[in-house]
């Protein structure tokens, strides 16, 4: 029986662990940040100079039974006649088959100023809060008994952050912190055996993003980036990507996350409104050894209200 209780721990500790490589880590990442920046900088709000939708799941892990999931909502517009922009957005985050589940909804707000003929440079903020919920009874597979700590719901902690971002037709770069406030998730004073004593704190994030396009020819596109991550008690993380984009239309490239992940990226533009991609991970590390696991893939779909703005010749590559 003590046995099958150590398992029971050892297995809450590898989706802890989980949960605070991949989400607090501490904020989930995404291959295809690119399709995504807003919830990275707050300041990226209303940028593409048009309504524009985004709905990105990422599956980690594949194979790796309870493994994290990731689904991403997001919106965002400039305000007509301001220089003002707005977005909502929406991250939801599962890791143990429910396990362990958290919601953020979180409101942003752009302001942006004209730099020069062709740049603009964007101030953010980002105001929200995330729903943590923690099911212990979800480990009673691997024990016969039930665990003996209370399971958390709805439990809420609020949080802010700021982001600064420049671009131009070409250029791109942004400075961010999107989560500035340090939360507490859960504790436990209880020190026997059979209680949990885990805490889980937020970190703060700063956030560097940056990447230009060249025009190859009258067909090709090619554009380099690079995110780089900064967290207090964890590695610097950056990922390097580089993608063609061939008559504005079809985008192909790769990326490499530091000493975690290569990547291979594909899109497709499918109308003036609608854009389709994906993106397939495999580890690096010694996690990607593990036969059972496959790898992680994302899957993004992208609606603009195209047609509203008579200004937008091609579509933007970033």
């Amino acid at each position: 029986m003590i046995l099958k209780k150590r398992f029971s721990w050892l297995l809450f500790l590898l989706l802890f662990t989980a949960w605070q490589s991949v989400h607090a880590q501490q904020d989930a990442q995404y291959t295809q940040y690119m399709y995504n920046t807003m919830t990275v900088n707050p300041a990226y709000a209303g940028s593409r100079g048009q309504l524009s939708a985004a709905l990105l799941y990422r599956s980690q892990w594949l194979g790796v039974d309870g493994a994290p999931e990731t689904l991403t909502l997001n919106l965002h517009s400039p305000i007509r006649n301001s220089n003002l922009g707005y977005g909502v957005s929406i991250v939801r985050d599962n890791i143990g088959n429910g396990a362990v589940s958290e919601t953020y909804f979180d409101a942003l707000f752009s302001y942006t100023i004209d730099v020069s003929l062709d740049g603009k440079l964007s101030f953010g903020l980002k105001a929200g809060g995330n729903l943590l919920n923690l099911d212990f009874t979800k480990l009673r597979n691997f024990d016969l008994e039930s665990v003996n700590s209370d399971n958390i719901e709805n439990r809420f902690s609020p949080n802010f952050g700021l982001g600064i971002y420049y671009h131009t037709s070409k250029f791109y770069a942004g400075l961010s912190a999107p989560n500035l406030l340090q939360t507490e998730h859960f504790d436990s004073s209880q020190t026997d055996a059979n209680s949990a004593q885990f805490l889980s704190k937020d970190r703060i994030n700063f956030y560097l993003i940056t990447g230009y396009v060249f025009d190859l020819n009258n067909n090709f596109k090619f554009k380099p980036a690079i995110l780089t991550k900064v967290v207090s008690g964890a590695p610097l993380q950056l990922d390097m990507s580089a993608n063609f984009l061939y008559n504005d239309k079809f985008s192909f490239g790769a990326a490499y996350r530091w000493n975690a992940a290569v990547s291979a990226l594909v899109g497709f533009q499918i109308s003036d409104q609608f854009t389709i991609g994906m993106a397939y991970d495999k580890e690096v590390t010694e996690l990607g050894a593990v036969q059972f696991n496959q790898g992680s893939y994302e899957i993004f779909l992208r609606y603009e209200l195209v047609k509203s703005f008579k200004k937008l010749v091609s579509p933007r590559f970033f």
